[in-house]
């Protein structure tokens, strides 16, 4: 079995938006992608934590600064085959002051430590959704504010350059889910689903083309008109070969197109 551990916040949580519940482990995506690839020969473990940062601390409650405990959850799940990697939404809480480039020095502190634990772990760098528009509004979340909506949304570009820099792969989040209307910040059970197709795709395609010695990057792109609930989105792999003394090539570009539930 391939053993994959899955390392975020509330999102990997399964947090229920706008509670303080959990969703059974049928709902949430790190559930659903261990149903549907446990016969594929993969294992997921999962690892989310409500309040959880890259590199922050939180004043109020303990044990959320990431890199203080991944490399004890490391060697605690060793061996590892991959580590798909989601954080970067509580960073952008105002008490953080945190830009985007800051937020991803936090995720490159992640990727080398995982790196150093054991340089032949994959991993599939996950940029997070976006936050809300009124996610700073009485009524929502006012640890955020208009500042924070901003960072989350350039999260992906920044995250794709670490991706580039460190050879890991890469997916955005926020190709195939958003935020619930319930509480701006955590996804709905619509979300979930869409988010554990998307990596379910990405990590059987990968299997299929034996791509491990390349970069890979997905983007999710609208392709047909919205029907009966369900939107196709054309699913976009850039391959590019990895060399480790920072030279990449052989670029070049797959597609594919996958049904995503349409959320409301």
């Amino acid at each position: 079995m391939k053993e994959i551990l899955c390392f975020g916040d509330s999102n990997t949580y399964g947090l229920i938006p706008g509670t303080t519940r959990r969703y059974d482990r049928e709902a949430r995506w790190t559930g659903i992608l261990a149903e549907k690839l446990y016969d594929k020969g993969y294992r997921i473990i999962e690892e989310g934590l409500c309040g959880r940062t890259s590199v922050f601390d939180d004043a109020t409650r303990d044990g959320r600064n990431g890199a203080k405990v991944l490399p004890m959850l490391l060697e605690t799940h060793a061996p590892l085959d991959q580590v798909v990697l989601m954080l970067g939404t509580n960073d952008c809480k105002t008490y953080n002051h945190a830009s985007a480039d800051r937020i991803g020095k936090g995720i490159e502190k992640l990727i080398q430590q995982i790196r150093k634990a054991d340089p032949a772990i994959d991993i599939l760098l996950v940029s997070p959704i976006e936050l809300g528009e009124d996610v700073w509004k009485p009524g929502f979340d006012l640890e955020f504010d208009q500042h924070s909506v901003k960072v989350s949304k350039q999260l992906k570009q920044t995250y794709l350059k670490i991706a580039w820099k460190y050879g890991c792969d890469f997916l955005a989040a926020s190709d195939v889910a958003k935020p619930s209307k319930a509480d701006m910040e955590h996804m709905n059970e619509k979300g979930h689903k869409n988010l554990a197709k998307a990596i379910e795709s990405f990590l059987v395609e990968k299997e299929r083309n034996h791509s491990n010695n390349y970069v890979n990057v997905v983007f999710y792109k609208d392709s047909h008109n919205k029907r009966n609930k369900m939107f196709r989105k054309e699913f976009y792999i850039w391959k590019r070969s990895i060399h480790r003394n920072g030279n990449k090539t052989c670029q070049h570009l797959k597609k594919r197109q996958t049904s995503f539930m349409q959320e409301n």
